[in-house]
């Protein structure tokens, strides 16, 4: 039995590069592709936002020199290319899903309501929400959180390179010590990564727990929502 109803999966775009480090790596979508079909066939209705980073970061591209508005609105293209190449990758497995997008892009996906998601995800569809939240200065956590409360969801899955939330960053300090659940106050206060801070103080005003685990081994997500501690719980 699933842990979780409802779900929003919030997968990285550096996640989706792979071993290639940039752009899409067929093979780590396809293995997302299998895992995200598992979930809906547990039962767990799935929204998913995936950010853009693999392609164009907003933030990068304006110290760069782009005008931060269209780095932004390039951010906000590149998660709809993931999202296409996600639900490419759920059709060839016969996982019905659909393409939401915060801005009008018909016919790439159809504009983006709490109301449609919900539905796709009653029928057993994935919701596959891309675009942001439509407007620049706020980075695809946010939007993830922002559609994570919209649509309802029990919990946040933040899969990522990482097996969970860290006393500093593991990939750079080998002593950084891993924690089994902690606040959302003390993510603050430490000035822990987890997701930008404007993400964080969302989920913790409205109380949406997130779960940070490592996406990238293959079963994880079902031993996720199947319960096992394989990752570092944020909540309140």
């Amino acid at each position: 039995m699933a842990k979780f109803k409802r779900i929003l999966l919030k997968l990285s775009g550096e996640s989706l590069a792979g071993e290639k480090k940039q752009g899409i790596d067929e093979e780590r979508l396809a293995e997302y592709a299998r895992q995200i079909k598992e979930a809906v066939e547990m039962g767990v209705q799935v929204g998913i936002v995936i950010g853009g980073g693999n392609i164009f970061r907003g933030l990068s591209g304006a110290g760069k020199g782009f005008d931060r508005v269209k780095g932004d609105q390039m951010g906000m293209c590149a998660t709809v290319i993931n999202s296409l190449a996600l639900s490419s990758a759920l059709d060839a497995i016969g996982q019905p899903n659909r393409v939401l997008t915060a801005i009008g892009m018909e016919p790439i996906g159809e504009l983006y309501s709490k109301w449609k998601a919900i539905s796709a995800m009653e029928r057993g569809e994935v919701a596959i929400m891309s675009g942001g939240t439509g407007c620049p200065y706020f980075t695809t956590d946010t939007g993830s959180s922002l559609r994570g409360i919209e649509i309802e969801a029990d919990v946040m899955l933040k899969g990522t390179r990482v097996d969970g939330v860290y006393t500093a960053d593991p990939e750079k300090d080998p002593a950084a010590t891993k924690f089994p659940s902690i606040t959302y106050a003390e993510v603050i206060s430490r000035g822990l990564k987890v997701m930008d801070i404007t993400a964080t103080a969302m989920c913790m005003q409205n109380n949406l727990p997130i779960y940070v685990f490592n996406m990238d081994i293959v079963g994880n997500l079902r031993r996720v929502l199947e319960g096992e501690l394989v990752g570092t719980l944020v909540h309140n």
